[in-house]
């Protein structure tokens, strides 16, 4: 049989009536005749209050007990998905990630997929099960320790089943109907894409569309698993949602297929740093090591031996960079005057793999913002994207008029 996975986030199972709406979308899959790995996240709000239950009971938790009780609201969905399968007469097992068993790094809560052994699941198959529901989110570890892949990881667990098993399809069910142009509660003139690039998915994911988990596109760009992602709430077709593939298989695109934004950015700007080799290295290493993500980076022109350096990461990091960058000068490795830190600030880009072959994108963009009175503070652009740090509070503005200027509401 032709193996098909399919992933219901939490709002698609968050009670027993989307449980069984879930449960019948897959019955019709097993009625076509496919095999089909059902990857399940916690009932929508569970894993917040288990998370919560654990900082309440040991703030500095043990992190292998913190996934032992995490990882367990993917288990209450997976037993009740198997139990409402079988009430259709359907035949379906539940297995948590041990049994399968999905080895991972000992990286509690954030564990990395090492290998899924197919055996276990192929030989139920054969025997008889035409269904098998998997918790996502979780693995095992080399100690045999239960493992948490991070937030979105059940996106992650389906793609990663999705490439062992060559499945013909890996089906996202999620509270959107497909990916937009950009998010259709800041323009009503968003549009779903019926398809759009791996490449172009996952720039959009990693600047701000919370779509789908970064790391799930990375690994369907790497394994080619076709992506298809649709809403657990609307009729289905075979042509429903949006197919993220690969960019031969889009007979022609916009030059932008998206504007991607993200409110909760800062920029932060260390003043008179001695401009001498390796001083890049050792501003940059001492972020990493304090946990800090750095995204956009800007040095200025030097002056008289001493330059001024710019960079941006997430506002819940602005405290964690100052604290690396205090360390860093107590401990005589940099010299600084001053770091001022920016917390107003958005990020706005936009993406198309048609900018490969079409010029005067960023002039286009840069002119849009300029007549509406947006300030550009930092620029950064990649073969497909380009991104701009601006005021928050023009960010709905910025995103509104780059999608009326490159005409997003209309197909290609």
């Amino acid at each position: 049989m032709p193996v098909l996975v399919m992933k219901f986030g939490g709002t698609s199972v968050a009670n027993l009536d989307r449980i069984r709406r879930a449960a019948k979308r897959v019955g019709v899959e097993v009625a076509k005749g496919y095999d089909v790995i059902v990857i399940v996240s916690a009932m929508s709000g569970k894993t917040n209050e288990l998370v919560g239950w654990v900082s309440e009971t040991s703030p500095m938790f043990d992190a292998r007990e913190y996934d032992a009780v995490v990882s367990s609201g993917e288990n209450v969905t997976a037993g009740l998905m198997a139990l409402t399968l079988q009430e259709m007469d359907v035949p379906a097992r539940s297995w948590q990630g041990w049994q399968v068993p999905l080895r991972t790094t000992s990286a509690h809560s954030a564990a990395r997929i090492e290998e899924i052994p197919t055996e276990n699941l192929s030989s139920k198959f054969r025997e008889g099960m035409r269904v098998a529901v998997v918790a996502g989110f979780q693995g095992v570890s080399p100690e045999g320790r239960i493992t948490t892949l991070g937030r979105g990881g059940s996106d992650t667990t389906a793609v990663a089943f999705a490439a062992a098993f060559d499945a013909e399809r890996c089906d996202i069910y999620t509270d959107v109907d497909g990916v937009y142009t950009t998010d259709p509660r800041i323009t009503d003139k968003a549009r779903k894409l019926d398809r759009i690039a791996f490449e172009e998915m996952l720039e959009l994911a990693s600047l701000g569309a919370k779509v789908l988990q970064t790391r799930s596109v990375e690994l369907a760009m790497r394994y080619k698993v076709k992506l298809r992602v649709l809403s657990s709430f609307e009729e289905q077709s075979d042509s429903a949602g949006t197919l993220v593939c690969d960019e031969e298989e889009i007979m022609e695109s916009k030059v932008v297929a998206g504007v991607a934004f993200s409110r909760d950015e800062a920029k932060m700007t260390l003043l008179s740093v001695a401009d001498r080799p390796g001083i890049a290295a050792t501003i940059f290493t001492a972020l990493s090591e304090g946990g800090v993500n750095v995204d956009m980076i800007v040095q200025n022109i030097s002056e008289e031996g001493r330059t001024d350096m710019t960079f941006s990461c997430p506002i819940d990091q602005v405290r964690r960079a100052e604290a690396a960058l205090a360390k860093a000068r107590s401990e005589k490795a940099l010299n600084f005057s001053e770091l001022v830190a920016d917390t107003g600030v958005a990020k706005v880009s936009v993406v198309g793999i048609g900018m490969r072959s079409h010029t005067g994108v960023a002039a286009k963009m840069f002119q849009v913002l300029s007549a509406e009175g947006i300030n550009i503070k930092v620029i950064t652009t990649s073969e497909i994207k380009i991104s701009v740090l601006i005021d928050r509070k023009y960010m709905e503005l910025a995103v509104q008029a780059l999608h009326d200027a490159f005409e997003l509401e209309k197909a290609a």
